[in-house]
């Protein structure tokens, strides 16, 4: 028997076909980094929240942080229970029942989709800029305002990702740490020069730091904290694929959850940090590099590149475009992996459950995913001229939906165990609980206030805001799909291939 035989001999494999134990605690905290892309997430959300919210992103972002972690602990649980690909969709489904989970797994998909639309189209914008600054040919950035060409730059994106996707999880794994390293340098340099350029008090725009940025009672009103809180919960959003990779984890059942929130504290310094350098230094007026200028909002870094990091403001761009590109490509893995779950529940058509032979990946799940998402970008695109900003609102919806629905699910699937030790108590009931709430009552103010054409950039269907459309619509249009799949795979609504289950009592730990 050759090496290569007795290697595919002693490779084991999960239920989906997907190969197991091919991941550590750090090589999944590194793609939970990548996913979550802290240099986009800073340079697309800083000019829209602090419009929203004023100086308090330090608040914000805390307040944010809280029901995220909450329900990142009933997500902790739930894999501990029940690791799957499949995370939201299985779970809800286990709790509530096959409609609302399938409804959950859609609500999962369509956040996918559209942040890796929005993830393509700021990466074409930071590509055009860092050709510009490194030819000196200025004029070359605007080549990102040129319709088609934005269009089809983008779809080169996707089409790179969906490649290296398709390759499986190790591939995914030594591309990230490449880019998540580079990333995080930065932006420990753009922090670091930031606050020198403000101890010199050359630039008059900045501003002194206050503690009073960390009060959430400062903002104006409660709609402007749900705007605000939103957007913070999207610059949150991404940790789960750390539970979606459980099973090619090596001890999934731990590993996962753990990394999860590993990742989660991570953002959240490097939030605080870039968030605090960047008003100080910026300011929050409304002309030149303040931030809120509306000129800047969407691409806030390529404004602050050059009068922060002087010379080295090409380094930047390549941060973005490289945090752009790493979660472009570590995106996919949570659409792909949930389409395969869906697949072998019989949720969806069979072709979404197969396997790469020899990668080990869902192929042909990861190219649906790249051909919706670039699709549906193209399409934003032409409608709105301020798709980057209205899809991170729509965002903000889709996120508070699926991961509130999961919280929820975690409470109702162990509540015949929550009360028997303190611990269940704490993370099968209470963080869960909360975390849910918190994110459903979010997500209720959000849709209310988005039926404004205000909200957002301005951009209308009949009269009815952009954002309201996108992230109201595409739920509405999931339970369409959802009736149409019924037609076609009854066995899983009727509750046979994926049963409505609650675990057993244990005994108290």
């Amino acid at each position: 028997m050759s090496t290569t035989q007795v290697r595919a001999t002693n490779e084991k494999f999960s239920s989906k076909g997907l190969k197991t134990g091919q991941l550590g605690l750090l090589a999944v905290v590194v793609i939970g980094i990548s996913t979550i892309a802290p240099a986009y997430v800073l340079t697309s959300t800083l000019g829209p929240t602090v419009q929203s919210i004023g100086v308090h992103l330090p608040a914000i972002f805390i307040v944010g942080f809280i029901p995220m972690f909450l329900v990142a602990l009933g997500y902790r649980e739930l894999n501990s229970d029940t690791p799957d690909s499949g995370t939201t969709f299985t779970w809800v489904t286990k709790a509530f029942g096959p409609y609302i989970g399938w409804i959950g797994g859609w609500g999962l998909l369509a956040a996918n989709i559209i942040v890796l639309s929005n993830l393509a189209g700021v990466a074409v914008d930071f590509f055009y800029l860092f050709l510009a600054q490194l030819t000196g040919q200025e004029a070359i950035a605007d080549l990102a305002g040129i319709r088609w060409l934005n269009i089809l730059t983008c779809l080169v994106f996707v089409g790179a990702a969906v490649w290296v996707s398709c390759r499986g999880v190790k591939t995914t794994k030594a591309v990230q740490y490449g880019l998540v390293g580079l990333q995080v340098v930065v932006l420990a340099w753009f922090v670091i020069a930031a606050f020198s350029r403000i101890g010199q008090g050359t630039d008059p725009q900045a501003i002194a730091f206050s503690w009073d940025w960390f009060n959430p009672f400062g903002i104006d009103s409660f709609s402007a904290f749900a705007v605000g809180l939103s957007l913070s919960i999207f610059a949150f959003w991404g940790w789960d694929v750390c539970l979606t990779v459980s099973e090619e984890t090596r001890n999934g059942k731990k590993t996962a959850g753990l990394a999860a929130a590993v990742t989660a504290v991570v953002v959240l310094g490097i939030y605080l940090l870039g968030a605090i350098a960047t008003v100080m230094f910026a300011g929050v007026g409304t002309e030149g590099v303040g931030l809120n200028n509306p000129d800047i909002s969407e691409n806030v870094f390529a404004a602050l590149a050059a009068p922060v990091m002087g010379p080295f403001a090409i380094l930047l761009s390549l941060a973005v475009l490289s945090s752009c590109a790493a979660s472009l490509q570590s995106t996919f893995v949570s659409p792909a992996r949930s389409l395969l779950a869906m697949g072998y529940y019989k949720a969806l058509p069979d072709k979404f459950a197969t396997v790469h032979p020899r990668f080990r990946s869902p192929v042909f799940a990861t190219i649906v995913a790249g051909v919706i998402s670039a699709g549906f970008y193209s399409l934003m695109r032409v409608i709105s001229d301020n798709v980057l900003n209205d899809t991170i609102m729509a965002l903000g919806l889709m996120i508070c939906f699926y991961y509130g629905l999961t919280a929820l699910a975690c409470v109702w699937y162990f509540r015949r165990t929550a009360f028997a030790s303190a611990r269940n108590l704490v993370f099968r009931f209470l963080a869960p609980l909360l975390g849910g709430l918190g994110l459903i009552v979010v997500f209720l103010q959000t849709a209310i206030d988005s039926w404004d054409p205000a909200f957002g950039s301005g951009s209308e269907v009949f009269g009815v805001g952009l954002v309201f459309v996108i992230g109201v619509g595409i739920i509405a249009l999931g339970i369409l799909v959802m009736l149409l799949v019924r037609r076609t795979h009854p066995a899983f609504f009727r509750g046979e291939t994926l049963r409505k289950d609650t675990p057993a009592l244990e005994v108290a730990e």
